[in-house]
């Protein structure tokens, strides 16, 4: 047991005071021989420490250590759990599951005195209105619920390295529709440009060259013009060091740490829409920058103030539409109208979303896929022509898309049990058909009452359960009609004779 230093400092005091050894050891609470070797010595036992170098007991693992140490040598990734329950196995009955720790404090001893040397970390000095930092990060883990719905999204996350003051926008991929418009919302949101912007390797910003050629990752001519419009210079940290991105990085954690508990505080993760989720997040982001603003002052003193308008936040591409009656961007196909098979249309791809335009005139507004070789088919672009080729639906490739619904799923499947395909098919399209010229809720709604009522969905009962709205004129009063006026378009000596 240490001898605490306050015992000590007693029995000093005590023995000026009766300068008999004995008194004072007793009313200091020492033993006579400990008194004394610290009267000797005159100092306090914080100040005469003793490292103790022997062992209290036999070392458990001294016979197999050296293999051990072999493994960790040839191996240094090696946990030393995993050589722990190694060890169990091969030596069955040796060792038991309470010892682990005592084989970690071995390990971690040996690596202190003779393990391998481990990489240093050299801490930087940030400037002030030098450097942003951008990086994406998953937010699955917090369960964000839209109308109930899962809300899987990222986080273009942009941080000043000087001031940790951060920004965030919600998108669904690392790409550079969702880079420019994350950048762009930062910079407008802090009014001013920093110096330089510092990314990983994304897809978003670079790109792979020929494999032949051997050269690294190559900056993406649409981000150079980022760059160039709002004149940052661009940096790349090295391939594989995240540390090197280390501020963006520690905040990504940080922020999902922040939103959680604000979520705790609000007692719930749903909320009605996107955007009142958006307006949530934007709420926790100003008010942990509150605390950042003696920092970020200093930052704008370095910072020149945005002076340039915001870059067109989509990427356009020219597609020729096929004679499917669809057109294919970055590996996505999408339906459009007919009437535009053959012509060359004009896509607008934003981070969202996706505009067709002709002519500079919109035809088709559709949600962006998240995934490559999915296809997004609007049936009121195709059923014309199956309705005058209905042998070319059943091994239609994306027939799936031509069920609006469940009810219409269920429609086709009872019309093929109850007549041969070939009726089914035909009364099927003929169904679609009225929705789309018509309107498809009615519709659904009728065939959800025939399911309901377990009638066959034939195509005469659901024409007569939602019959084609047929237009009415309305009843105007008879015009009265004066001659005289017609006299007022000759001259006077015509209208005498």
């Amino acid at each position: 047991m240490v001898t605490p230093d306050r015992k000590v400092r007693k029995l000093m005091e005590e023995y000026e005071r009766t300068g008999n050894v004995s008194k004072a050891a007793l009313r200091a609470d020492l033993d006579r021989k400990t008194a004394q070797k610290y009267l000797r010595c005159g100092k306090l036992p914080s100040e005469m420490p003793v490292e103790r170098r022997w062992r209290t007991r036999e070392d458990p693992f001294a016979e197999d250590w050296e293999e051990c140490r072999l493994m960790f040598e040839g191996c240094p990734e090696l946990e030393a759990k995993t050589v722990f329950e190694w060890l169990c196995r091969e030596r069955a009955g040796k060792y038991q599951e309470g010892q682990l720790r005592t084989f970690q404090r071995r390990v971690r001893e040996w690596r202190a005195l003779s393990g391998p040397e481990q990489e240093v970390y050299f801490a930087q000095e940030h400037r002030p209105g030098v450097r942003m930092s951008t990086d994406f990060t998953h937010m699955d883990r917090l369960g964000i619920t839209i109308a109930g719905e899962p809300f899987d999204h990222q986080l273009c996350h942009n941080v000043l390295t000087y001031s940790n003051w951060e920004w965030a926008s919600i998108c669904h991929s690392e790409s550079l529709v969702a880079l420019r418009t994350g950048i762009q919302n930062a910079l407008t949101r802090l009014g001013r440009v920093p110096a330089e912007h510092w990314m990983d390797h994304s897809s978003a910003a670079t790109h792979r060259p020929a494999e032949a050629s051997g050269e690294p990752r190559a900056y993406n001519r649409a981000y150079l013009e980022l760059m160039d419009h709002f004149e940052m210079v661009p940096r790349l940290i090295q391939v594989d060091s995240p540390h090197e991105n280390g501020d963006v990085e520690s905040l990504n954690g940080a922020l999902k740490r922040r939103i959680e508990q604000h979520l705790l505080l609000r007692g719930s993760r749903d909320f009605a829409s996107r955007a009142a989720y958006e307006q949530f997040l934007h709420g926790v982001l100003q008010r942990v920058n509150e605390t950042r603003r003696v920092r970020l002052a200093e930052e704008f003193k370095h910072m020149r103030a945005l002076d340039v308008d915001r870059l067109p936040e989509y990427t356009e591409y020219r597609c020729v539409v096929r004679s499917w009656g669809t057109i294919n961007v970055k590996r996505r196909i999408y339906s459009v109208p007919s009437r535009l098979i053959g012509y060359t249309v004009t896509v607008h791809r934003y981070a969202e979303h996706i505009e067709v335009f002709y002519g500079g005139v919109r035809q088709l507004t559709a949600p962006w896929l998240r995934d490559e070789h999915a296809h997004h088919i609007n049936y009121r672009h195709v059923i014309g022509s199956l309705v005058r080729k209905p042998g070319a639906f059943r091994n239609y490739r994306f027939r799936a898309d031509l069920f609006p619904s469940s009810a219409f799923q269920w429609a086709y499947e009872t019309l093929c049990a109850a007549v041969n395909d070939r009726t089914a098919e035909r009364e099927y399209l003929q169904i679609l058909k009225h929705a789309a010229t018509t309107m498809e809720c009615e519709v659904e709604a009728a065939l959800c009452g025939l399911r309901d009522r377990g009638e066959i969905p034939r195509l005469d009962v659901v024409l007569s359960a939602c019959p084609r709205p047929m237009p009415t004129l309305s009843e105007h009063a008879p015009l009265p009609v004066d001659l005289a006026a017609y006299d007022e378009l000759l001259a006077p000596e015509e209208v005498c004779a």
